[in-house]
C-alpha cells in the first residue's frame, strides 16, 4: 500500500550489506577511541591506585603491627594500638579540641559568610574590590596565617605592654575583653577557630553568593507581594533555596578541620596542658618525635574513617540523585 514498487531483491540484499557494513564500522571506531581513552587514562589510574590507595592500606597495615622504633616491625598486635590510643587521655583531648573547633570554624565561617553575601549581592558599589578583599585571605598560607594570628592574639601585660587585639581593646576602651586567648587553656582551641574563620570566610562568602545569583528575581518579587518583609524573605525562601549549597560548604570545612595540623603548629603547637592540641598535630608528633609509627599509623586511619563518614554519604546521595 502507498504506491511504488519494491526493490528488487538484489538491491534489498545489497542495502542490508551496506548497512551492516556501516555498523561494523562503526563499532570498530567506536573501539578503537575506547582503547585510546583506556591507555591514556591507565598511567593516571595506577599512579592514583598505588600513590593513594595503595598506601592508605600499607598505612592501615601498619597501624596493626608492632612498628614502634626507627627498624620495622611488622608483628601483627590487632587492635591493641587502637585501644591503647583511644585511652590515651591526650588523644581524647585532641578530639575533644577538634570538635570545639570544628564547630566554631564551621558556625562562624557560614555566618560571617552569608552575611558579607548578602551585602554584596545589593549591589553595592565597588562590589568587585570588596569581593576580591574578602577573598585575599585565601591565597595566604595556614602557616603564614597562624604567624600573623600568633602575634595578633598575644596576650601581652602590663609591664611588657598589651599588642594586637589585646592593645585595640585597650585602646578603645574595652580593656575588660583582653584575653589570654591561646595561652588560656579554657578558649585556646576557639582562638585558633578565629584565624581559621578569617581565612575561609572569603570562600564561603563566593559560594554564596554564587547561590544567591542563581536565585531568579521573580521569586523575591513574590515574596515582597505576600508582604515579606527583607528579613522574612531572606529566613523563609532565600536561605532554604542555598540548602545544596550549605551542604556543600559544611562538607568542604569539615573537612578542612578533621585535618588541620599546619594552622596548629604555627601558631601554638600543642598549647598549654594539650589545650590547642589536635589528632593531626598527634600523630606528627607521635610518628616524627616519637618514632611510634604504628601509633601515627593507628591515628591516621582513625582521620580517614572520620572523613569517609562525612564524605561518602554525599557522594552516594548525589550518585543516586544523578541516576
Amino acid at each position: 500500500p502507498g504506491g511504488g514498487t519494491p526493490p528488487p531483491p538484489g538491491e534489498r540484499q545489497g542495502g542490508n550489506l551496506m548497512s551492516r557494513a556501516l555498523a561494523v564500522k562503526k563499532r570498530v571506531r567506536l573501539n578503537a577511541d575506547q582503547l585510546a581513552a583506556a591507555l591514556t587514562l591507565l598511567p593516571s589510574i595506577i599512579a592514583v591506585g598505588l600513590f593513594v590507595y595503595g598506601f592508605i592500606a600499607w598505612n592501615v597495615f601498619i597501624s596493626f603491627t608492632k612498628w614502634k622504633g626507627v627498624i620495622p616491625n611488622y608483628v601483627l598486635v590487632g587492635l591493641k594500638n587502637y585501644i591503647r590510643l583511644f585511652q590515651d587521655e591526650r588523644f581524647q583531648i585532641g578530639l575533644r579540641n577538634m570538635l570545639v573547633f570544628s564547630l566554631v570554624f564551621i558556625a562562624g565561617c557560614m555566618v560571617i559568610g552569608l552575611l558579607l553575601a548578602i551585602l554584596l549581592d545589593r549591589q553595592v558599589k565597588g562590589e568587585a574590590f570588596f569581593r576580591n578583599v574578602y577573598l585575599l585571605p585565601m591565597a595566604v598560607s595556614l602557616v603564614v596565617t597562624g604567624v600573623v594570628w600568633r602575634w595578633l592574639l598575644t596576650p601581652g601585660s602590663k609591664e611588657t605592654g598589651y599588642v594586637g587585639v589585646n592593645q585595640l581593646f585597650d585602646f578603645i576602651g574595652l580593656g575588660f575583653l583582653r584575653s589570654g586567648w591561646y595561652t588560656d587553656p579554657r578558649i585556646g582551641i576557639i582562638a585558633v577557630g578565629i584565624a581559621a574563620m578569617w581565612q575561609m570566610s572569603g570562600y564561603v562568602m563566593a559560594m554564596y553568593l554564587a547561590g544567591l545569583r542563581c536565585i531568579p528575581e521573580e521569586v523575591r518579587e513574590a515574596a515582597r507581594m505576600d508582604v515579606a518583609s527583607e528579613l522574612q524573605m531572606y529566613r523563609y525562601v532565600i536561605i532554604p533555596m542555598l540548602r545544596d549549597v550549605s551542604l556543600s560548604i559544611v562538607l568542604v570545612l569539615g573537612h578542612i578541620s578533621l585535618k588541620v595540623f599546619d594552622l596548629v603548629s604555627a601558631m601554638t603547637g600543642p598549647g598549654i596542658g594539650f589545650s590547642t592540641d589536635v589528632p593531626a598535630y598527634f600523630m606528627w608528633d607521635t610518628t616524627f618525635r616519637a618514632n611510634r609509627f604504628n601509633q601515627g599509623a593507628a591515628i591516621g586511619t582513625i582521620l580517614l574513617v572520620m572523613v569517609a563518614f562525612l564524605i561518602v554519604p554525599y557522594m552516594i546521595s548525589n550518585m543516586r540523585s544523578e541516576g
